[in-house]
């Protein structure tokens, strides 16, 4: 039994890994298309099924470990002009079909 259950638990570890990278790769296309923490929330939970509690904590994950970048990001994000809902929604499914397309192996 412990076999078994140590290659159980290794799977679900690399899944959640899988999962986690695939939000974290979501998310920076959000952060290429200007959006707040919210909007990538909100766009990720609509257009790719991802509960906003996953991507709220990706995020803070991602901040912790590059807090510069975080910072200079949120001064920017006062400084330009936001893109229609449209456009971003449209963009949004654009990288999400595009991130589905693409081989798991790549």
């Amino acid at each position: 039994m412990g076999d078994s259950s140590t290659s159980y638990i290794h799977m679900v570890f690399a899944f959640l890994f899988l999962y986690f990278d695939s939000v974290q790769h979501l998310i920076e296309k959000c952060l290429i298309f200007n959006m707040t923490k919210e909007e990538c929330m909100e766009a990720l939970s609509k257009h790719a099924n991802i509960k906003p509690v996953i991507t709220s904590t990706v995020w803070n994950e991602l901040e912790k470990e590059n807090k510069e970048f975080f910072e200079a990001y949120a001064q920017s994000q006062s400084k330009q002009d936001r893109m229609s809902e449209e456009e971003t929604s449209r963009m949004i499914q654009k990288m999400i079909s595009d991130s589905s397309s693409k081989d798991p192996d790549e």
